[in-house]
């Protein structure tokens, strides 16, 4: 031990087993870290309607996040007191009804040859299901997904209401002299993210409304679920409206071809306007992300991390990109004085 040699290589071996064990550390407690990763990206819809807030009213920060969180909570305390039942009753149908269109596919495609029988589609159809439980079986009673909605919504109305506390505790976690780095790329995150998730939210309001809106005019069932399904799922892209297409052409042709052509003129008229018109607007003033690297993110987030990793997927990805930006800044700054 008092050879400088092998406290050297101690040293060396030291660093390694130490990565190793962090490594592991993150492995183990992966879902924890995406209820953080959650509140984190929740804090900053608080801040961006804090922030967008104090355009208007030049009051103390503290009371315009009193306002967006009272605002926020009579908004969907308002929603699910005046549609709760009628949406509940819609949820049970649709169930139903989804349940009896994948029976009508099935025999269809049975019957021409194209799949196995129905008995083995719905066979395997639970082993798919059975693996989706597996890999979010940590939420997966509805009491599990609950808290973990609780915890997400706590984590991030302690950050949103002293975010300056938790980025400076964050700085002092780094060596001092690469504080003032660190914290620039943070802030250009944070920026980054508040914009992002705006136009998500923007995003989802417009598919939401107008998915709703047009539904019930062509007299497709269930048409104020339908629309809730498709304003969530438009947080997360290119999947999200993929899913809520099935299900809305599902649930049309259920009640009749008819309405089903038109469930799916509604869809592609809906994904259309929004794909042209709204998202390159949005873009503009928020975050545009390459389609296919979305895509690619939340494939490997879901298949590692389930369906809250699946959510997470953009808002990372857009962080990753920040810091990207901000390496390949840097190095083009040092490299004038290295010539």
């Amino acid at each position: 031990m008092r050879n400088p040699e092998t406290r050297r290589e101690l040293r060396r071996a030291a660093v390694w087993l130490g990565l190793a064990a962090a490594m592991a550390l993150v492995v183990i407690l992966i879902q924890p870290i995406l209820i953080i990763l959650a509140g984190l990206v929740f804090a900053s819809m608080l801040d961006g309607g804090t922030r967008l807030l104090g355009r208007v009213l030049k009051i103390g920060r503290g009371w315009r996040l009193v306002i967006v969180v009272v605002l926020t909570m009579l908004f969907i305390g308002i929603t699910v007191y005046q549609t709760g039942a009628g949406v509940a009753v819609q949820f049970k149908q649709l169930q139903a009804t989804l349940l009896i269109q994948f029976d009508r596919l099935s025999q269809w495609a049975a019957g021409e040859g194209f799949v196995p029988s129905a008995d083995d589609l719905k066979g395997l159809a639970q082993q798919a299901m059975g693996s989706v439980g597996k890999l979010t079986s940590w939420i997966g009673t509805a009491l599990g997904a609950v808290t973990t909605l609780f915890m997400i919504m706590v984590i991030g109305l302690f950050v949103a209401m002293e975010p300056r506390i938790y980025d400076r505790g964050l700085q002092w976690m780094v060596p001092s002299d690469h504080r003032a780095e660190f914290a620039l790329t943070l802030g250009r995150m944070a920026s980054q993210l508040r914009r992002l998730l705006a136009g998500r939210l923007a995003g989802m309001a417009f598919e939401g409304v107008v998915t709703w809106i047009a539904l019930s005019i062509a007299g497709i069932p269930m048409a104020l679920v339908l629309g809730i399904i498709t304003g969530m799922l438009a947080f997360i892209p290119n999947i999200g409206a993929f899913i809520s297409g099935v299900l809305m052409v599902a649930v049309g042709f259920s009640a009749g071809i008819d309405t089903g052509l038109w469930a799916i003129f509604i869809y592609f008229t809906v994904q259309t306007f929004d794909g042209w018109v709204v998202i390159p607007l949005v873009a503009r003033r928020t975050v545009d992300l390459p389609p296919a690297l979305t895509l690619s993110m939340q494939i490997l987030a879901s298949t590692l991390f389930g369906v809250l990793g699946l959510a997470l997927a953009d808002p990372l990805t857009a962080m990753i990109k920040v810091a990207l930006e901000r390496n390949s800044e840097r190095a083009m700054e040092d490299e004038p004085a290295l010539l």
